[in-house]
């Protein structure tokens, strides 16, 4: 009897965990809503990887994709790390524009970084993704590793399946996208797992700030 008495004990203590997870994941959800509600200019999401250092290209091009999108009058959302999302809030900043950071816990993350302006700080994942997405008009994925395709993957799914309003997905550098794009083009196409105009319709390679700002201007303004 004491063993059968400490089994329910143990699955009451799980039900309440779980019962309290779920107004934790609801708290998260209405806090990060009503601090983005107050945004009122359209907004791009910038993906990247949070290893890049300052001195490195990759950096210094996300720091005038988002200026330059500022100056055209769109916000810039990052995960408010380090690295990519660091530069994407920089430049927001140089152009005078909101700086949006929704920050993740993580055992190893670094704080916010210095240039966020809006932030929102996220323990669960799905939550963020949520409002990278319901507050973007468009995507650009800089260079990255397997966050970075696994919030390009995303996106693509939720277009391609018309959950949301299709948006300009734009990979940032061909030589670095192009082999997983052809990829997708023979391999999948090929095995009937995709079709090739979905790939063509939603993906749209840039390879310059300036090819990022006119392709944005011309499908969201």
């Amino acid at each position: 009897m004491p063993e059968l008495s400490q089994n329910i004990i143990d699955d009451l203590t799980n039900v309440t965990t779980e019962s309290w997870r779920t107004l934790r994941i609801m708290a998260e959800t209405v806090t990060a809503l009503d601090t983005l509600n107050h945004v009122s200019v359209n907004c791009v999401s910038i993906f990247g990887s949070a290893r890049v250092s300052p001195d490195r290209k990759e950096y210094t091009d996300t720091v005038e994709v988002a200026r330059k999108l500022a100056q055209n009058g769109f916000g810039i959302i990052t995960g408010g790390g380090p690295g990519i999302m660091e530069a994407g809030n920089k430049g927001a900043v140089e152009g005078n524009g909101p700086s949006i950071g929704l920050s993740i816990e993580l055992p190893h993350e670094q704080s916010t970084n210095e240039y966020v302006r809006i932030a929102c700080r996220f323990r669960y994942f799905f939550v963020r993704k949520l409002m990278f997405v319901k507050y973007a008009k468009a995507y650009v994925v800089m260079p990255g590793g397997m966050g970075t395709v696994d919030e390009l993957s995303e996106a693509f799914v939720l277009a391609q399946t018309k959950r949301i309003k299709p948006f300009p997905i734009i990979l940032y550098n061909e030589a670095y996208w192009g082999g997983l794009v052809n990829w997708l083009k023979t391999t999948m196409v090929e095995g009937g797992f995709i079709d090739r105009e979905e790939i063509d319709r939603l993906i749209i390679f840039c390879n310059t700030p300036d090819e990022v700002v006119n392709t944005l201007c011309r499908y969201t303004l």
